[in-house]
């Protein structure tokens, strides 16, 4: 993967031997050249950035102003930082490492020990990010429901909570529904799970694609599966259900020897109201406008009174 060094400093003649000695050792091939710290922010935050070697002593903003300034950008925090400083100005070093410099060099800079401390924090800069996107990869994971890749339950009812608090804190509507596949048990039974699983699959991706960008749709568990809708009230959410029930109802399942179909029933459930003190609550009127639904013959919305 190629890498890219940006070099801040006010001497023309130590800019080009640190790029000259690290094209020939073969360590970059890359660079963005800058004379002043402002220039080079500007190109930190505009160009994708492995590794800053910056002077300490520069006119205008010097290289502790450059740290600081940089440690606060959110997007380049985690860019090392080796600093250039005088041979006898030991304090200037302590200071930048305290402001944020991963390394610092001496000038003049021995080329040997340029070499080698760039492709240490280059190297360090690229197991840094491999973990954070492995984490980031694990967090979305922790979240996401492994078969219909919407999120799981645990996540969906902290979706649901942090929405309720905003709903009640500035008195806007909020719709909860709850849906769950009819006859489910009998559709494993007749056409084995793989047929179930690519159910929910189906009913997963047709429930998404009837919802706002800012809706959210998860896995409650099994053959049930929880909608969240922000700014809406129950006469609002009851068209979405009653939406999402018709495209439900007009899947065809790949079941190996034709087309399966399934039907849905839908719970609806509005707040803010004064019986609705809870996520708990909520959940449980839109489970009981389900229950009705289902009693009543399946594969229709009910809206809890």
């Amino acid at each position: 993967m190629p890498h890219t060094i940006l070099i801040i400093d006010d001497s023309e003649t130590v800019r080009v031997h640190l790029r000259q000695v690290l094209t020939a050792h073969h360590v970059c091939h890359k660079f963005l050249i800058a004379a002043d710290a402002i220039e080079g922010l500007k190109l930190l935050l505009s160009n994708s950035v492995h590794l800053v070697l910056c002077d300490l002593m520069m006119p205008g903003i010097d290289g502790f102003k450059f740290l600081s300034i940089m440690r606060s950008k959110p997007e380049v925090a985690d860019v090392p930082v080796i600093i250039l400083t005088g041979a006898e100005d030991i304090k200037s070093k302590v200071k930048g490492l305290d402001a944020g410099a991963s390394d610092y060099l001496v000038k003049p800079v021995a080329d040997e020990e340029l070499v080698a401390r760039v492709r240490v924090h280059i190297k360090l800069k690229a197991l840094q990010d491999e973990l954070r996107e492995k984490n980031e990869r694990l967090e979305e994971l922790s979240r996401t429901d492994g078969l219909t890749r919407v999120i799981n339950r645990r996540h969906l009812i902290e979706v649901l909570e942090l929405e309720f608090l905003r709903a009640a804190r500035y008195e806007a509507p909020l719709a909860y529904i709850m849906a769950d596949i009819d006859s489910f048990k009998k559709l494993n039974d007749e056409h084995g799970h793989q047929i179930g699983d690519s159910a929910l699959v189906a009913v997963a991706a047709s429930l998404k694609r009837n919802l706002r960008a800012h809706d959210i749709v998860g896995r409650y568990g099994g053959e049930e599966f929880g909608l969240i809708l922000p700014q809406t009230d129950a006469a609002g959410a009851q068209a979405v259900a009653e939406r999402c029930r018709r495209d439900v109802e007009a899947l065809d399942i790949d079941g190996g020897g034709g087309a399966v179909h399934v039907t849905m029933s839908f719970g609806v459930a509005g707040c803010p109201r004064a019986d609705t003190p809870s996520t708990a609550e909520f959940i449980k009127r839109a489970d009981a406008a389900l229950y009705e639904a289902k009693r009543a013959g399946r594969n229709r919305v009910i809206v809890a009174p």
